[in-house]
């Protein structure tokens, strides 16, 4: 691949944080035969803090052991090594000798430290297995996992063949429940056959007697072909093991690992909890589970993938329900509603598996969502559609995931790098497909086919391996549109959830919207969607689409831990920079995070129910008259409002407000006031004239609301009192 070193050594020159140094020796690109290059720059470095960086992760686990074996070379902890692919990226692609400013992007990012560690959520695993399916399948898996599992089968149907030695526990029934995760399944199961299979000495007397066959080496009576003949019963007398007045028993225990081998998974959702894996009866899947199962014992840990601040969460108020998109979108059904827990501590599961830590509401508040860090698998597709913040991706968080984005688009652009494109893919099936169009271009040129063949990763598309597609949305998505990005295109491949498709394609459309709305042209966000290898040509196709209009300035602005504040500084730059100054954005109905409210004012009595149930201080009242005051810029367009609106008064409208160059949606605004009511002892006005009109007239024929007790109604609630205590003989039983 052509390589302009000096080029290259310039652009890494002019990037903050970002270090030239080796880039000019005189050496060629690095491969096996030239590991004495690596070993003298491991020597060089030393122990310095500075990381090594290696432009080659095809040969990772080769240059790491290989720094362990250097005499000199300072250990991981001590100095980190750094890998990046450059070959595959960007070297072997059609347009490679016009991709300095790409490899200068890519290096630069690479040199940035890692992402602060977060909290970990830890498993422990002593290797209690339950294998769920036929007689047959579950013998074979348990013949692979005995000698390292400690096991418990569950014989779902009668058929097949049960070993004679009772080598570990056996139990035939239906599975009825089963819940939790690696180290904590609790698993139940009814059984009405009338054969216990844990009595059952498999001496084949039954299978003998039995004169229908309705008994066979999976020890269980088929009922469908037994004709009562009891014959079986009497040859088991001494063991005892058959009895067909045996009341059906539920079993309840508690495993480690589950291997189902039924045709059907008993967990639906695309992410299973860890420690449970379905095979079917597919034999490669099940040599794979055994592999997998067998590794699964000791303590492990993964990191807390999500931070939870129930304070912003819009899910709840008052068990009234709002937002539910989180919910909505985990695939692993690790977040569940808390609405309907207000003032109960809510610190743990109340799951199913007693004692599973889960991160909810506090003490005393309730309200939100609760997480069982257990389920999460780190998609971070809760804290994308989430549009308050409440919910964030943790590792790497906000702020290291921007600073990236920002770095590599800085580099580009001081490197002589135009219309860049942020490709952002998955670290395991994205990345391998990025790989393979890579060598896929490279093998097109060298067979001669280069005019009518694959053409590789463009210079201009920076590719962006992320821990998964989801957890990067529209504040970063449009951040980097601002920062100078062209597009941003998002790699699906068979990972991606349904729900995470659904979620993302929700995201880009409002996303889309903004750019249009604001006269940006061409199509900024899209989901590029390619399956496996056969669909390259698609991929190559998709990655050499026409650029975007991108803003004339880049902004410089770093990303918040706050998700609206990013959304604002990047909104605020890309208004500032627009070719055209609309005053409003109609935005799609779902997933729209900013929007305003209609207020149906002939209905509307200034309850202020609203303005208690925001979770965003969108509504406010005025401590000094009657109104409904709204800030537009606040609003996350939730609901809540609206659920809790007793008379249904009010509509969510999505949109992007921009009118006064964006002042507008800043300040607030009146959406309904009324004529206040005074009291009529002390002129204080206490309410509005229309609500305090509204119920004399429908009291003004009740036998307790008259004469002075009419007249309290009119009265603030000081003057009430003291009316009551300067009148006692007129006070009726209604005043008390």
């Amino acid at each position: 691949m052509p390589l302009d070193r000096p080029a290259l050594a310039k652009a890494l020159a002019q990037t903050p944080g970002a270090s030239a140094e080796g880039i000019d020796a005189p050496l060629s690109l690095l491969c096996r035969r030239e590991a004495a290059q690596f070993q003298r720059a491991a020597q060089a470095t030393g122990v310095q803090a500075e990381p090594l960086l290696v432009a080659c992760t095809q040969e990772s686990r080769l240059f790491t052991d290989l720094n362990a074996a250097t005499e000199g070379s300072a250990p991981l902890d001590v100095r980190p090594i750094h890998f990046v692919n450059l070959r595959e990226t960007g070297g072997w692609s059609r347009d490679a000798a016009q991709a300095t400013p790409k490899l200068a992007a890519l290096i630069a990012a690479a040199q940035l430290p890692d992402a602060e560690p977060v909290g970990t959520v830890s498993y422990h695993s002593a290797g209690r297995c339950l294998v769920i399916g036929p007689a047959d399948a579950a013998e074979r898996a348990a013949a692979l996992l005995a000698d390292r599992l400690q096991l418990s089968l569950l014989i779902t149907q009668p058929g097949g063949t049960l070993a004679q030695q009772h080598n570990h526990a056996v139990h035939s029934g239906q599975l009825t429940g089963l819940s939790g995760h690696l180290g904590q399944f609790q698993a139940s199961w009814a059984s009405a056959n009338p054969i216990d299979l844990d009595l059952c000495t498999r001496c084949n007397a039954c299978v003998d007697a039995c004169p229908e066959g309705a008994i066979d080496f999976s020890y269980q009576v088929d009922l469908a072909l037994c004709k009562s003949h009891r014959d079986c019963v009497r040859v088991c007398e001494a063991a005892g093991a058959i009895d067909f007045q045996r009341t059906p028993v539920t079993t309840t225990e508690v495993f480690d690992l589950v291997l189902d081998l039924q045709a059907q998974p008993h967990f639906t959702q695309h992410q299973p909890p860890q420690g449970y894996i379905h095979a079917g009866s597919d034999e490669r899947r099940l040599m794979a589970a055994v592999l997998d199962l067998r590794e699964r014992v000791g303590e492990f840990e993964k990191p807390r993938f999500f931070q939870y601040r129930q304070s912003l969460c819009a899910h709840s108020r008052n068990q009234q329900t709002g937002c539910t998109a989180c919910i909505d979108v985990c695939s692993a059904r690790a977040i569940r509603s808390d609405a309907t827990l207000k003032g109960k501590r809510t610190g743990k599961s109340r799951g199913p598996v007693p004692g599973t830590p889960a991160l909810g509401a506090p003490a005393g508040q309730g309200g939100g969502v609760v997480v069982d860090p257990h389920l999460c698998v780190g998609c971070g597709a809760c804290s994308t559609v989430c549009p308050s913040g409440a919910m964030s991706f943790a590792y790497p968080g906000t702020v290291d995931q921007g600073k990236r984005l920002r770095t590599l688009l800085t580099a580009y652009g001081k490197a002589g790098g135009r219309d860049a494109a942020l490709l952002l893919h998955s670290e395991g099936a994205g990345t391998r497909l990025i790989d393979d169009l890579g060598r896929a271009a490279r093998s097109d040129r060298r067979t001669g086919t280069a005019q009518g063949g694959l053409h590789g990763v463009p210079a201009r598309v920076l590719p962006v391996a992320l821990w998964h597609t989801a957890s990067v949305g529209l504040d970063l998505w449009l951040a980097a549109k601002a920062q100078g990005a062209s597009q941003v295109w998002v790699l699906l491949t068979d990972e991606e959830a349904p729900e995470y498709r659904a979620a993302l394609a929700g995201q880009m459309a409002v996303a889309n919207s903004v750019l249009a709305g604001l006269g940006y042209a061409g199509e900024h966000f899209r989901l590029i969607d390619v399956r496996d290898t056969r669909d390259l040509p698609a991929l190559d196709a998709a990655l050499r689409a026409a650029p975007a209009q991108g803003v004339a300035r880049p902004a410089t602005f770093a990303a918040q831990a706050d998700k609206r504040g990013t959304l604002d500084l990047a909104l605020d730059h890309l208004l500032a920079h627009a070719p055209t100054q609309a005053d409003s954005i109609a935005l799609p109905a779902t997933g729209s995070p900013f929007g305003s409210l209609q207020v149906d004012t002939a209905a509307c009595t200034l309850c202020l129910s609203c303005v208690g149930a925001c979770p965003a201080g969108a509504l406010a009242d005025n401590p000094d008259k009657p109104q409904l005051r709204f800030i537009e810029k606040n609003c996350v367009q939730c609901g809540l409002c609206a659920t809790t609106c007793p008379e249904s008064a009010i509509t969510l409208q999505p949109r992007l407000w921009l009118a006064d160059g964006g002042k507008a949606r800043k300040a607030a605004r009146v959406l309904h006031e009324a004529e206040p009511f005074a009291c009529v002892r002390c002129g204080k006005p206490f309410g509005t004239l229309r609500a305090i009109e509204g119920m004399l007239t429908k009291l003004a024929g009740h036998a307790a609301f008259q004469g002075a007790a009419a007249q309290r109604l009119k009265m603030c609630g000081d003057c009430r009192v003291i009316d009551i205590h300067t009148n006692p003989n007129e006070v009726k039983i209604t005043d008390l």
